[in-house]
């Protein structure tokens, strides 16, 4: 199982997540779960339009960097044109990211499994927390239930 995180904030919002829902089910894996959408403000920088972002579950036979490979190939053709770099964010189209694959931890150049900034992010976490509660970080030793709720206090 491979968890994704999915965020959009130009164009047609819903649109642009459901396209990428299909375009990830046709070329990485089954969808297990979707959560619900999220309406988000820019985490990272500032932009006058808001975030729509959801998580994905996908039941997938892809290795990690295949999958990448995959996602990015499937950002370019919803029409994203660069990626963020060096910490610098900026308004987008859609923005896929591998968040967990299985138990897997790697560091390797382009791919770091877990997601490291997931547990900082209120849009990946609650979202994660909703469709895999149960599931366990593979570094921190936490459900995504326990790692939401320490970290984000309810609204």
């Amino acid at each position: 199982m491979v968890y994704l995180g999915l965020g959009t904030n130009l164009g047609n919002k819903e649109q642009n997540l459901r396209m990428s829902v299909q375009k990830i089910e046709e070329r990485i894996g089954e969808i297990v779960s979707l959560s619900a959408f999220y309406v988000t403000a820019p985490w990272g920088f500032a932009s006058d339009n808001s975030f729509l972002n959801a998580v994905v579950c996908v039941e997938t036979p892809l290795r990690p960097l295949e999958i990448l490979k995959e996602t990015q190939a499937i950002e370019r053709e919803l029409g994203r044109t660069s990626k963020s770099v060096g910490g610098v964010y900026s308004d987008r189209l859609i923005d896929i990211d591998l968040l967990l694959c299985g138990d897997i931890i790697m560091d390797e150049e382009g791919l770091i499994l877990p997601h490291p900034l997931m547990t900082e992010r209120r849009f990946v976490m609650e979202p994660l927390a909703e469709i895999a509660p149960d599931v366990m970080h593979p570094v921190l030793h936490k459900t995504m239930k326990e790692l939401f709720t320490s970290s984000f206090s309810p609204q």
